[in-house]
């Protein structure tokens, strides 16, 4: 009897496409963790309350939600390669307007900026994610994105050294005097706007950067022929696909779940400066930790990779749901440095959710309805935009029940982390 061969995860017909593709999960990853820790400087800088700055991320992840959808439709029409092309033109273009929002200092223009720069990301995702997954065997589609995904934080972790070497440190509005309480609120409207107008332009220089470099990205990828994979695909109207999703329960709930968690790893890396904060620790030091969350969060992805060749990808997204929302219990409860450290050890039982909720969630879609089934799981990022001025809101509250509010608050991503258990446990015995 032969010995039965197990499919390559990634065939040698697609290897360059695959390298180029998840180029692009590292490019969006730098943008979402350069983002990141800006709430905590235009809440400073801009003399906001923290459910206000949250808007930043109201707006990025808004993007995603109302462009996913139409990214779809146009992949439908057009084909992955024309929409990657185009994700990275918005991309491009949402960079470069912070250039006159820097200028004319208005906080809505940079809410702005990034709502059109996500247009583009939310084009990227919904492209790259199924097409990843159809570079090769089904059997093999949620372990190879789970690899793809591992670049991922990467392009996070240099967002992250960006913001945590570049921005925050040469921010005038966060130094502090000999007790940690910043100077900046204590000036007079003179020297605020002087300060201003040098702060926003610090954090305006690295998305331009970053505009460049997607500019360059996009003539790479306009210069490679992408596999037309969907093609042998029949095609089907968009009712009778969103009828077909909509009765699949393992999607539908993936859908619902992909929206928890999303929602819970925005709360979790946009307040841990806030959490810091209130321990006494500046912003440049707090977004160190955020750099240790991410590398855990990295590593976690190639440790996650390698154990779904023994373990059952719903197996796996259960038990580390469990452990992310007892990790998120001692970031509520212990209101010292550990509890600092149980926030960012949350990182590590992140790092698999989003694409294993994805994959798992597509596991039964027909693959005629996956670009659109894709647009859904991506338009869920909308967690993300709606929890963090929630969280932001329980902030201010300053107390709560005698706990700092800002501990409290962390209740949230807790419960949506027990959501993604929930789902895990439903598909292991459910499938």
């Amino acid at each position: 009897m032969e010995k039965e061969t197990k499919p390559k995860l990634v065939e040698k017909r697609y290897l360059l496409t695959f390298v180029l593709i998840t180029l692009l999960f590292a490019l969006w990853g730098f943008a979402n963790d350069i983002t990141n820790p800006m709430v905590a400087a235009f809440q400073t800088l801009m003399e906001l309350p923290a459910s206000q700055a949250a808007l930043v991320q109201f707006a990025f992840y808004g993007g995603y939600a109302t462009m996913a959808v139409p990214a779809a439709l146009f992949i439908r029409r057009f084909s992955y390669k024309s929409a990657i092309l185009l994700g990275l033109v918005l991309y491009a273009i949402g960079a470069f307007l912070f250039i006159p929002s820097a200028h004319y200092q208005a906080f809505s223009f940079f809410c702005l900026s990034l709502y059109i720069l996500t247009f583009g990301l939310a084009f990227l995702e919904t492209t790259a994610n199924p097409l990843i997954l159809s570079l090769g065997a089904r059997e093999t589609s949620t372990q190879r994105l789970n690899l793809a995904q591992a670049f991922n934080p990467m392009g996070s972790l240099m967002g992250m050294a960006v913001a945590s070497n570049f921005i925050l440190p040469n921010l005038i509005s966060d130094k502090r005097d000999e007790t940690g309480k910043v100077i900046f609120h204590g000036l007079s409207d003179a020297e605020k706007a002087d300060i201003r107008l040098h702060d926003l332009e610090v954090i305006r220089d690295p998305y331009v950067m970053l505009g460049t470099i997607v500019l360059v990205v996009f003539v790479m990828i306009a210069l490679k022929k992408i596999p037309r994979v969907n093609n042998t695909a029949k095609y089907v109207s968009n009712k009778v696909t969103l009828w077909r999703l909509w009765h699949n329960r393992r999607y539908r709930y993936g859908v619902v779940a992909q929206m928890f968690y999303v929602a819970a790893q925005i709360m979790v890396w946009t307040f841990i400066i806030q959490y810091a904060d209130n321990l006494g620790i500046d912003k440049a030091t707090a977004q160190r930790y955020n750099i240790v969350a991410m590398s855990l969060f990295l590593v976690s992805r190639f440790v996650a990779t390698f154990l779904m060749r023994y373990v059952k990808s719903y197996y796996l997204l259960t038990a580390f749901g469990i452990c992310a929302s007892l990790a998120a219990l001692g970031t509520i409860f212990i209101q010292n440095i550990f509890g600092l450290y149980c926030l960012v050890a949350i990182s590590f039982f992140m790092s698999l959710m989003f694409p294993t909720i994805y994959g798992i969630a597509l596991e039964n879609v027909e693959r005629e309805d996956t670009n659109l089934g894709a647009a859904f799981l991506v338009m869920a990022i909308v967690g993300g935009a709606l929890m963090p001025p929630l969280q932001g809101a329980v902030i201010d509250q300053g107390v709560i029940l005698g706990m700092p509010a800002v501990n409290v608050s962390f209740a949230l991503p807790m419960l949506c982390f027990v959501a993604v258990a929930l789902y895990g446990y439903r598909c292991s015995w459910n499938r």
